[in-house]
């Protein structure tokens, strides 16, 4: 199950089930779940816990320091769940402790080639970031959202649940839930109805999120103004209240 090759630090704490390939470099404080397979060439740094059933292809770099000029070698995090693919050259990085002092991954999320994932981020469920990606420090990304490839977030943006981005979209501000983002910089472009059909959105639902856009991005409204709107819609369709939640937390404001 491990390659005579690989290196694994007497401290590191595998499931008996563990495969590791060969020339995986796996350091002190890192712990490993059962039924996770780790490709060969991979480099895995601690304080790191990965959860069940991960998968992760040679040459990504899981848990390593952050490029943030102000860590100083502190002791920080990176926690990742079950069953997430973490596909050729990923890189991973820990917290700072100028935030929670912890990257966070959620389960079931495919990180495709190339992808970057920066300090301090916190990753959903059901995500994608497809090949390219790249998500700056602080970044809060909600679950099932589709990142598309070469997709850039700036540092401190939120990106919530049902987002769908773009080839190439540039990211410099929130984007609320369930929104449809391209361009450089991102532009909303409707909701996203193929993603909620496939979630088992229903038709209804699907309706008053339409309006709940067209309340947000076409009627001219304030965002406080349409805040009160989308508070008003919560009553008959629950769906929007992540939207609302989504536009309250925002600190960069949305994108327009």
């Amino acid at each position: 199950m491990i390659d005579s090759r690989a290196l694994i630090d007497p401290t590191a704490k595998l499931a008996d089930d563990v495969e590791v390939g060969p020339w995986s470099i796996i350091g002190p404080d890192v712990e490993i779940g059962a039924g996770t397979v780790i490709g060969p060439h991979v480099v895995i740094k601690g304080p790191t816990k990965i959860g069940k059933n991960n998968r992760i292809f040679q040459f990504s770099s899981v848990g390593e320091d952050c490029q943030d000029k102000k860590y100083a070698g502190e002791p920080t995090t990176l926690t990742i769940g079950d069953d997430n693919v973490i596909r050729e050259g990923v890189t991973i990085h820990r917290g700072t402790i100028q935030d929670a002092g912890t990257t966070t991954i959620g389960s079931h999320n495919l990180f495709m080639a190339y992808a970057h994932v920066a300090h301090d981020c916190v990753v959903g469920d059901h995500v994608i970031m497809a090949n390219n990606t790249a998500i700056a420090g602080h970044v809060h990304i909600g679950d099932w959202t589709i990142l598309g490839g070469f997709t850039a977030v700036h540092q401190f943006c939120r990106i919530g649940s049902h987002v769908m981005c773009g080839t190439s979209t540039v990211v410099l501000k929130d984007i609320p839930s369930y929104i449809m983002a391209n361009g450089n910089t991102a532009k909303p472009h409707g909701i996203n109805v193929e993603g909620l059909k496939r979630r088992g959105f229903s038709a209804e639902s699907i309706v008053q999120l339409r309006r709940a856009y067209k309340t947000i991005f076409r009627n001219k409204l304030t965002t406080a103004q349409a805040l009160a709107e989308l508070k008003t819609m919560a009553d008959e369709c629950p769906e929007v209240v992540p939207m609302i939640q989504s536009i309250e937390s925002s600190t960069r404001g949305i994108i327009r």
